[in-house]
């Protein structure tokens, strides 16, 4: 079978070859694989890039079912409860692109924020943000000062900043233990947030605020996790949320970030 041309969602083998040791170990091999995981990965990055149902994958990659399977497989937590293999993946990546600027694996500085994005009609589960006046999940993220995401949480959209924020920290607590200061937005202000941060890994919240009500101007260090969230709305899937579960919100989350360092690789 000749080679397929390459779609611009595309990463290299090379720059796959990266991470394809953690999804490779995901599914217990009984028998020789058929099936070529690279295909799979860069047909996984063409739904997340444009948005097409599972059923109009283009042919020249493996049968839709064979790549929903996979990503099934990949997107499920460990069975001892640790991420999924494209968490995995994505840590492994986010280290190594800190690692390329001279910095430590884990951060000392994280800014929070949350992001509520509409439902489409196949998603199950759906609240209603009052104040954006959305119905959907909402989407958590804290990122360092290059705007790669060390933490990622669903949820939604009825969850406060404040709680969903909580739950964010708590969930990757391991992740984000060299933490001193976490730069967060007016959403999050009050004892109880703070005090809930440093009692899990006991770091100090700075709020940053407007100086003026109605009057737009870029707060300091806070553009960086609006520039990661507008990352995430180059691809199509994400535009609105499609998936029926949280979790699968959350792992094509994970995939955008991850293409986004492959291809910085």
């Amino acid at each position: 079978m000749s080679e397929r041309q390459p779609y611009p969602s595309d990463v290299t083998r090379e720059k796959f070859a990266l991470i394809s040791p953690i999804l490779e170990s995901a599914r217990k091999q009984t028998k020789p694989r058929q099936i070529d995981l690279y295909e799979v990965f860069c047909a996984l990055l063409y739904l997340l890039r444009t948005g097409c149902p599972w059923r109009c994958i283009p042919h020249d990659f493996p049968k839709w079912q064979c790549i929903y399977s996979y990503y099934k497989i990949w997107k499920e937590p460990a069975q001892d409860g640790g991420p999924s293999p494209l968490e995995q993946a994505l840590k492994k990546s986010v280290g190594e692109e800190r690692k390329k600027q001279g910095r430590q694996k884990k951060t000392s500085f994280g800014i929070i924020d949350a992001q509520s994005v509409k439902n489409t009609d196949t998603a199950e589960e759906k609240g209603y943000d009052a104040g954006k006046k959305v119905s959907g999940i909402k989407r958590h993220i804290l990122v360092d000062h290059g705007g790669l995401p060390h933490a990622v949480a669903v949820s939604t959209a009825d969850v406060s900043d404040r709680e969903g924020g909580l739950f964010l920290i708590e969930s990757h607590q391991d992740n984000l233990s060299d933490i001193d200061n976490i730069l967060v937005d007016g959403g999050y202000t009050g004892k109880p947030f703070s005090e809930g941060v440093n009692l899990l890994i006991s770091s100090k919240v700075q709020v940053a605020k407007r100086s003026e009500l109605h009057t737009f101007k870029v707060i300091p260090q806070r553009w960086v996790v609006e520039r990661s969230f507008a990352w995430l709305e180059k691809n199509r899937r994400l535009w609105k949320n499609c998936e029926r579960l949280l979790n699968s919100s959350l792992s094509f989350i994970h995939l955008a970030f991850l293409r986004l360092l492959l291809q910085r690789s």
